[in-house]
């Protein structure tokens, strides 16, 4: 199709060529997809989509339209600052994913800089391991992004950060977790070189935000990364990752209310008056704002938790499964929901494995730095834990000794 109909459809058959249109992707319902999609159950699915239908035409850009609205973003940002332990004062912007909210927080360190310090050509000192959406926003911002090599833990180095800050550096930034090995950096440490500093800290839990607290809940060893921290001035957090909420949800939460003026745009340059937002985006669904709503009261505290049990025994399984397997090894420690996993017996070439798991019906995720496979779970993975583990098992019988070229150079793995 390359232009409108001339005359219009019905729906039974626009609804048929869409499913249709489907039929050649993978199966992420059935846990066959290992990022992009966060997925519970179809009960889940329909609170959202519910919700989302009931404020499927109000804009978030008018709230004085649509003062409900303005309720349920107030009542969403309250839980989240709550869940990550900020101070009385603290205050949050509802984005549309953690590109937003990371663009926002460079923005917010951009200005604060250049008003109080006069840095006109500022930089930022962020881990190797920190999402490229970090240099996206900067090129955006003209702000200089300093990577800093891991330490052989794959975390931060804060002793390399230190030594990389300058009279322009702005902004250190650490994740809870990193996205490519899953792992919390050090953050008290970075937040306290932060402050030593005078620089703005911000923490990219855009993964873990809405996971990281129900997992320490259920007793695993999260190191304090949330506002508990004294340093951190701000936190980008996705609901629609862990937050299980539809997409087009994420937050970006500040230690202090005021903050979130440095990252306002406002203006009369135009004949029509004032103009003013804390987002980048004007128009914003409000569709996205209630199934956040939705789904943060339907599952509750209890329903989280369930989530992050099911992570945490899907990974395990996984975990100890593929490390049993001969020739193959996990990267150690694994993280919460992600980790990686690769061949170490040269028989097992890694191309001729991902074309082999993918003839299985499983998306392959391929980590570059080190050459793997890499995972993120959701809940829906502890119902296929076993079967991914077997799958394995026989790809590797499969190919061991055999080569393929076709998937050479994959690398899956921008989510933000």
């Amino acid at each position: 199709m390359t232009r409108i109909p001339s005359h219009g459809r019905p729906w039974p058959a626009l609804a048929a060529e869409l499913e249709a249109a489907k039929e050649g992707d993978y199966a992420w319902r059935r846990g066959r997809v290992p990022l992009y999609v966060y997925w519970l159950n179809e009960e889940l699915a329909r609170v959202q989509q519910e919700a989302y239908r009931i404020y499927w035409s109000e804009n978030a850009l008018g709230m004085r339209a649509f003062p409900s609205l303005k309720r349920l973003e107030d009542e969403v940002i309250a839980m989240s600052l709550d869940l990550l332990g900020a101070p009385a004062g603290a205050g949050a912007t509802f984005t549309s994913g953690g590109s937003e909210s990371i663009f926002l927080a460079l923005r917010a360190a951009r200005v604060r800089a250049a008003r109080e310090q006069g840095i006109s050509e500022p930089n930022i000192v962020i881990p190797q391991s920190a999402h490229l959406t970090f240099n996206r926003a900067a090129d955006f911002q003209q702000i200089a992004v300093r990577r800093i090599p891991t330490g052989a833990n794959r975390l931060a180095d804060v002793a390399g950060m230190a030594a990389a800050i300058d009279a322009n550096t702005i902004a250190l930034v650490a994740s809870a977790p990193n996205y490519p090995f899953g792992l919390v950096d050090p953050i008290a440490e970075i937040a306290a070189l932060a402050s030593a500093r005078g620089l703005w800290m911000h923490v990219d839990a855009c993964v873990g935000g809405f996971l990281a607290p129900w997992a320490k809940r259920l007793g695993e060893p999260v190191p304090d990364w949330d506002f508990s921290v004294p340093g951190v001035c701000s936190i980008s957090a996705d609901l629609h990752k862990y937050g299980m909420a539809a997409k087009g949800a994420s937050l970006l939460l500040m230690r202090d209310d005021s903050w979130r003026a440095l990252h306002r745009f406002e203006s009369r340059a135009w004949e029509r008056g004032p103009y003013a937002g804390y987002a980048t985006t004007g128009t914003r669904p409000g569709g996205a704002i209630a199934a956040a709503w939705a789904t943060m009261n339907f599952l509750g505290e209890d329903g989280y938790l369930d989530c992050a049990r099911r992570i945490l025994r899907a990974r395990d399984v996984m975990v100890e499964g593929i490390a049993g397997i001969p020739g193959l090894e996990v990267l150690r420690p694994a993280g919460m929901c992600i980790f990686v996993w690769r061949a170490t017996d040269k028989a097992i070439e890694h191309n001729a494995l991902a074309a082999a798991l993918d003839r299985r019906g499983w998306l392959v995720s391929r980590q570059q730095e080190p050459d793997g496979f890499h995972l993120a779970l959701n809940p829906v993975h502890d119902e296929v834990a076993e079967d991914y583990v077997a799958d394995v098992g026989a790809a590797v019988r499969e190919v061991r000794g055999t080569a393929n070229e076709d998937l050479r150079g994959q690398a899956v793995g921008q989510t933000y």
